[in-house]
């Protein structure tokens, strides 16, 4: 016999999933900075010539981590929203994106790729919006957390865009270790 599930067991099931989702995307973006060296300090990055809108290096730990817990909170109503038609494509969308999103901090601080991590964006945008969309027809809600995410990327892009074209060659500004450099003239 199925019964239907009481409200209060709905939040309940809601909150476990975001006792899952949120610290374990918090902790894969922690991982993703912490091993491109995203931090304050990295040289090739602090080398770079800087749009005039760049903000302090603070506000993106700050802003990601809401982003992030947004975004696991938004997973977690997909994930308690069993039988609902498009989850599965839903949750494969989402893990995705956020596999782009994790190659994002390694490609362009580490690898020191610019306009790779700027093709990665734009990916990442792509995915992200198809990503809401989706859960948009789920739960609304967790369309709705996904959209500050989809304004920072596009702030995001704008400002890998610009970094780009104020160090066209960037790559070389700060050689990697181990890195061995002939530069013939």
């Amino acid at each position: 016999m199925a019964e239907l599930a009481s409200p209060r067991q709905l939040r309940v099931a809601f909150m476990r999933w975001a006792l899952i989702c949120v610290p374990a995307i918090l902790l894969l973006g922690t991982i993703s900075g912490r091993i491109a060296n995203s931090d304050e300090g990295n040289p090739w990055f602090d080398a770079l010539s800087k749009p005039a809108l760049m903000p302090p290096a603070w506000v993106f730990g700050a802003v990601w981590s809401i982003l992030y817990v947004l975004m696991a909170l938004a997973l977690a109503m997909i994930l308690n929203a069993r039988g609902a038609k498009g989850r599965g494509v839903a949750v494969a969308l989402f893990l995705i994106q956020l596999g782009l999103n994790l190659a994002w901090s390694p490609v362009f601080f580490a690898m020191h790729r610019i306009m790779l991590a700027f093709g990665l964006i734009a990916a990442i945008v792509l995915w992200a919006g198809a990503t809401t969309l989706v859960f948009w027809r789920i739960r609304p809600a967790a369309g709705m957390l996904m959209l500050p995410y989809l304004a920072w990327l596009l702030f995001a892009g704008m400002l890998n865009w610009q970094i780009h074209e104020r160090n066209p060659n960037g790559v070389t500004l700060v050689p990697v270790r181990g890195d061995t450099q002939i530069i013939i003239q």
